[in-house]
């Protein structure tokens, strides 16, 4: 079971691990070894509650698919053990953040002084402007 919280656990047999070939720098040890870590996870046909199944789904995110699919590669680490691990938590906090329920806002409005502090700031704002016409001679 990949533990998500503690009231959430998602069982392992509904990610899809897979070891492929590490890209960039490393050597010769890149070239022989499949240490990164691809790992695919259907959030639409998982165990997961309906609401996050929906949190998932709805959040826009290049590792997420329309259809739900969640991809990770994790190449991080030498070791594909470790990529593996890391993958995995990678996983689990992106299921945990969209399960997280979100603080509901209240709308707030400004106070009064803020609004008496905006106005003030406007009429000096526009005293200073009409100082800077010319003045017209002979008009009054």
């Amino acid at each position: 079971m990949l533990r998500i919280s503690s009231t959430l656990a998602i069982p392992l047999d509904e990610v899809e691990l897979s070891a492929i070939r590490a890209q960039g720098a490393g050597g010769q040890n890149v070239n022989k070894v499949s240490t990164a870590i691809h790992l695919r996870f259907d959030a639409a046909a998982s165990s997961l509650p309906e609401s996050c199944v929906a949190a998932v789904l709805a959040r826009r995110d290049s590792r997420i698919s329309a259809e739900g699919v969640v991809t990770i590669k994790a190449q991080r680490f030498r070791s594909q053990a470790k990529n593996r691990e890391d993958a995995l938590v990678r996983l689990a906090e992106l299921i945990a953040e969209c399960c997280r329920p979100r603080k509901a806002r209240r709308p707030t409005r400004p106070s009064l002084s803020a609004k008496r502090k905006r106005l003030d700031k406007k009429q000096q704002r526009g005293t200073l402007k009409a100082q800077r016409r010319p003045v017209r001679r002979g008009e009054e």
